[in-house]
């Protein structure tokens, strides 16, 4: 939406503001988004090889201090 900028009306002014803010927000909100989709399905697989898992974390520790050198 563009209004003409030759105009003294405030209320025109007004929302050619907001407009502005409007693509900005915009901008932010698509590079968190892009940041949510590069994240999160990392965050779920890993999520899943934990729950499949069924050792203790006493039993993941001992099994890297004591895992046999190949």
């Amino acid at each position: 939406m563009v209004l003409p900028e030759d105009s003294n009306n405030a209320v025109v002014d007004a929302l050619n503001k907001i407009h502005e803010a409007l693509e900005d927000n915009n901008i932010v909100l698509n590079r968190i988004a892009n940041h949510y989709d590069s994240i999160v399905p990392t965050m779920k697989k890993n999520q899943e090889a934990v729950l499949d898992d069924n050792r203790s974390a006493l039993d993941h520790m001992y099994e890297s201090i004591f895992k046999p050198s190949s």
